[in-house]
């Protein structure tokens, strides 16, 4: 039986909206890249170089107008979410691919999530990590039993918390087969990237209560531990899952490693982050999602809120020294908060 093929309209033609692109293009036969946009012209030309059966803007929404996709993908700053997805909405898309994180602040999340909600627009966030190969070894292990009764999840990066924090997060709830946090108690340093496109403190470590009595341990930026091996600096994170009778641990740039109940020993493999072979496989679980509502996404914007609402509780007990409880109501500018406080 032939499957639907959905029509695609991409804007920003930087690096990581090239990487959307060819993931659309690497399932040309679930997916119709129809247009792309962006407002500067060599980036846009670059782009249109490898598909060159797209059609080209510079303004978005002459591109939804004219085009009437089933899928907006955006990769831009995260200071302009909320307007894409507003413009999402009001071409009535089906679906809205976009980058991490989800928003700058709780209360844009929110309005996303309930904007969407409302039309009834699935949306997915890029926190395509776990599909590479070493993320579903290690999960396969825990599910196994073999590490025993999962207590702990150690996840770090050397990225800071808005470039990388919500990976963390993620990392923790798809080794935790999808538990949901309960509280976040933290503490943030440093004012050093409060300025950045992501703003974030230097440094942040949380602790995190799952509902099935897991322990998150998060950390992230300058202080945070380097991961074993020689890992470039954005491939130097990972997350180890520590059981009552082992452990299985995973490292971004290098692979994975474990000693469980039945290795007799350490045991690891290869295994990187490859966004050439970690996209594609993202992508096309849209397709099968706008197949059948029953395929929820991994990525879904349901267990991405919840992630972005964990890293901004960290914030909020940062500034609050205080147990966070989730979900958390504030609709105060926390980053804000945050930059004065520290």
């Amino acid at each position: 039986m032939n499957k639907v093929k959905y029509r695609v309209a991409l804007l920003g033609c930087g690096p990581r909206g090239r990487d959307h692109a060819k993931a659309f293009l690497a399932n040309s036969d679930r997916f119709d890249l129809a247009a792309i946009c962006d407002k500067d012209g060599e980036r846009l030309q670059a782009l249109s170089s490898i598909c060159d059966a797209a059609k080209t803007y510079t303004d978005a929404e002459r591109m939804l107008s004219e085009t009437k996709p089933d899928i907006f993908c955006f990769a831009t700053l995260p200071n302009i979410r909320l307007p894409l997805i507003e413009l999402g909405v009001k071409h009535q898309v089906k679906a809205i691919a976009y980058e991490k994180p989800m928003a700058t602040s709780l209360a844009e999340a929110s309005r996303i999530r309930d904007l969407c909600d409302r039309a009834g627009v699935k949306t997915i966030v890029s926190h395509q990590h776990k599909y590479g190969s070493h993320w579903q070894k290690v999960r396969e292990i825990v599910d196994s039993g073999d590490i025993g009764d999962v207590r702990t999840i150690h996840a770090t990066s050397k990225g800071w918390l808005l470039q990388y924090g919500t990976h963390l997060v993620d990392y923790m709830i798809f080794l935790n087969g999808g538990h949901r946090g309960e509280w976040v108690v933290a503490h943030a340093h440093g004012r050093g990237k409060l300025l950045d496109s992501h703003p974030s403190p230097d440094y942040l470590m949380a602790q995190i209560g799952f509902d099935n009595g897991v322990r998150g341990i998060m950390e992230c930026g300058t202080l945070a531990p380097d991961q074993p091996g020689e890992n470039p600096f954005w491939l130097n994170a990972g997350a180890a899952v520590l059981g009552t009778e082992g452990f299985a641990h995973v490292i971004v740039g290098t692979g994975w490693r474990a000693v469980t109940k039945s290795s007799g020993g350490l045991i690891c493999g290869p295994g990187a982050f490859n966004v050439e072979k970690d996209q594609p496989p993202y992508i096309r679980d849209l397709a099968d999602w706008l197949d059948d509502p029953r395929k929820v996404h991994p990525c879904n914007g349901d267990v991405t809120y919840h992630g972005f609402e964990i890293v901004m509780a960290a914030c909020l007990s940062s500034i609050e020294r205080r147990k966070v409880d989730l979900p958390v109501a504030s609709s105060e500018p926390i980053i804000e908060r945050l930059s004065q406080a520290l």
